[in-house]
């Protein structure tokens, strides 16, 4: 008897029928909302779980009793309770690596929009405002030859940095990592504490996953760290900034501008000033949505949950099942 998947979007027809081949997809109403009775009807009959963003709860866990594993087509899994998964013998699988480089090209897009002004500089161009060549007040900060400070140095990070080193002469600082002696031989890289980090370098960029250690890890006193001069780049996770912190440094010239991926509340709530700031180039949560990667991805995801489910070892565990 085939086991029985419960597929929670981002997957294409194909990635469908490669696990229709193997397992039972349940038809269902799209959601894991466990106050309707056709999501936990269909969830207690469920032994694995894919798709993205899923709200994993101890309650909807008490309504799968069949459940063995989940697949999230993410590298990040914060909002999942990895523990009480473990706990239960259910094992959990991410999609690391196939993004990494999709994520790095974005992550360094930031760092060049908000270090040259280029969203702000492109509406005043759009508006009809270039009447002539244009002065001081709207000259940038060059990219090239200027301090990269890398705030976690996984491979992400690490990615970014090659980008800033090899390509623009970037001298790098890492910091919230172990140490990396050959990308320190690679790259120059020196490791420091954080607030050297934050006080030498020109370009500060978030690539820490969010922990309770790293949970507004940078705030009031980090920005008061770094220079007036400064570009924040965050890809990481919204929490790991202070926001209200972030604002405030923004708007008194504390750092001079911000590139933002992720928010502490998304989507952004109108009420919020980011994208309204002239000196923020704020995106949606946008690092790995290229075609090629979020393909690529589900994909990983796919494989993952066929092997787990079929007593191999998947690809990309994160616990591990006794």
């Amino acid at each position: 008897m085939k086991k029985s998947i419960m597929v929670m979007g981002r997957l294409d027809a194909r990635q469908e029928a490669e696990l229709a081949e193997h397992f039972t997809l349940l038809e269902h109403s799209g959601s894991l909302d466990i106050s309707r009775a056709e999501v936990r009807e269909v969830l207690a009959k469920t032994h694995g779980i894919i798709g993205s963003g899923l709200p994993v709860t101890p309650e909807l866990l008490d309504a799968a009793p069949a459940l063995q594993v989940i697949s999230t087509v993410s590298v990040g899994y914060d909002s999942i309770p990895v523990d009480e998964l473990t706990k239960r013998g259910i094992l959990l699988c991410n999609t690391p690596d196939v993004l990494t480089e999709t994520t790095a090209d974005l992550g360094f897009a930031l760092i060049m929009a908000a270090g040259r002004r280029l969203v702000e500089l492109a509406e005043v161009v759009k508006q009809g405002k270039w009447q002539s060549s244009i002065g001081p007040e709207l000259f940038s900060s060059d990219i090239h030859g200027k301090t990269l400070g890398m705030v976690g140095f996984g491979r992400i990070g690490a990615a970014i940095a090659r980008r800033g080193a090899l390509g623009f002469g970037m001298p790098i600082l890492y910091s919230n990592a172990s140490p990396k002696p050959a990308l320190e031989k690679e790259l120059g890289a020196k490791r420091c504490e954080l607030d050297t980090l934050l006080a030498e370098s020109d370009y500060v960029c978030i690539t820490v996953p969010l922990t309770q250690e790293t949970e507004k890890l940078i705030g009031k006193r980090e920005f008061s760290l770094m220079k007036p001069s400064a570009i924040f780049v965050n890809i990481a996770r919204g929490k790991v900034v202070d926001e209200a912190a972030l604002i405030e440094a923004l708007e008194n010239g504390t750092i001079k501008a911000a590139g933002l991926d992720v928010f502490e509340q998304e989507p952004l709530p109108s009420s919020s000033p980011l994208p309204h700031m002239a000196n923020v180039v704020a995106l949606p949560h946008i690092a790995s949505a290229t075609h090629e990667t979020r393909q690529a991805m589900a994909q990983r995801a796919v494989d993952n949950l066929r092997l787990a489910l079929q007593g191999e070892e998947p690809i990309n565990a994160v616990n591990e099942i006794a």
